[in-house]
């Protein structure tokens, strides 16, 4: 029943900007979290950032400095504003929710946006 949107990948010259939107649709748990990761051709899927309904963030290593994550509870939204973009960060980006209701884990994808950075 959850669905996530997302919208904002393309691509940019090296040192520029994107941001990122997901917006959860369904019956989502107030007590969530939401984040965004990446996948790279060859690599495993890494955490890029993400963030609990009541605000707490972690960043991955390689961000840290040059990506924020932010949200709007009442939208079910989350964003990630990318700054000082480079090549290696050039990868489907994922957006994810997670929630447990009762007895049931949820664990949410949306369907991936392409974001390239160009040398």
């Amino acid at each position: 029943q959850v669905q996530l949107v997302e919208s904002g990948g393309g691509l940019v010259q090296t040192g520029g900007s994107l941001g990122l939107s997901c917006a959860a649709s369904g019956i989502i748990s107030s007590i969530n979290v939401m984040g965004w990761y990446r996948q790279a051709p060859g690599k495993q899927r890494e955490l890029v950032a993400r963030i609990t309904s009541g605000g707490s963030t972690n960043y991955g290593d390689s961000v840290k400095g040059r990506f924020t994550i932010s949200r709007d509870n009442a939208k079910n939204t989350v964003y990630l504003q990318m700054n000082s973009l480079k090549p290696e960060d050039t990868a489907v980006y994922y957006c994810n929710l997670r929630f447990t209701t009762g007895p049931w884990d949820y664990d949410s994808w949306g369907q991936g946006t392409q974001v390239t950075v160009s040398s």
